[in-house]
């Protein structure tokens, strides 16, 4: 008899885990469901009692969750990382980016900046202020809870708009009117690592298991490097 199981994940890994978890269903025959959500939002997800099975998301808030007891320390896998990349809605022009300098003058250029409130954009803040440029970027900077609502500010802008996110929600959303312009200067990128647990009170127990070990297997690791998760 098939497993339901049921998974809570970091957006950023979605180009990859759909097209692995489509091939975990055709082979096991296990009902699997996902939601995604920004790494704050699973926190508070967790923190609200809602109950999972596997759960994917940065390395820190897993150890969190281990904390309490809720999951499982030893079955953890990590999933992949990824980096941060630009973004411009389809036929605006395209910034220079391919050094520190071109990315700083980029952004001054700008008429608007736009990113999200979950790990990117935590990380941007702070690269900002190392690169001294937060004070001239704050007034035409506007923050989200999540990639979907960065992606239509750009999309539906009229003018020299620039957004920023995890590279691969950039270039999966290359069908809905964004184009990727590059990943950051590799002197100031930041990576994210991602991370799956099996939740202690999974009800699905060895179908969650088997799904974990089932993201490190040889075809997996070709589906998440083919979405841009190292």
């Amino acid at each position: 008899m098939a497993d339901k199981i049921k998974i809570l994940s970091a957006g950023a890994v979605k180009p990859g885990l759909a097209k692995v978890i489509d091939a975990f269903r055709s082979e096991t025959d296990h009902e699997v469901t996902i939601s995604f959500a920004t790494a704050p939002a699973i926190r508070k997800q967790l923190a609200g009692g809602e109950e999972f099975d596997l759960v994917i998301a940065p390395p820190d808030l897993l150890d969190e969750v281990a904390r309490t007891g809720k999951a499982l320390a030893a079955d953890r896998v990590t999933v992949g990382r990824i980096g941060v990349g630009l973004m411009i809605r389809h036929g605006a022009p395209v910034p220079k980016i391919a050094t520190v300098d071109e990315f700083k003058q980029s952004l001054l250029n700008a008429e608007s900046i736009v990113y999200n409130q979950a790990s990117t954009g935590i990380y941007l803040e702070s690269l900002f202020d190392r690169l001294g440029i937060s004070a001239q970027l704050a007034a035409k900077t506007t923050r989200y809870p999540d990639f979907a609502a960065v992606r239509d500010h750009v999309s539906n802008g009229k003018g020299s708009e620039i957004g920023l996110g995890a590279t691969t929600v950039i270039i999966e959303s290359a069908s809905k009117g964004l184009k990727f312009v590059g990943p950051l200067p590799a002197e100031i990128q930041n990576y994210t690592t991602y991370a799956a647990t099996v939740m202690a009170d999974s009800p699905a127990g060895d179908a969650a298991v088997s799904l974990l070990r089932y993201l490190t297997n040889p075809q997996a690791r070709a589906m998440f490097t083919a979405a841009g998760i190292e």
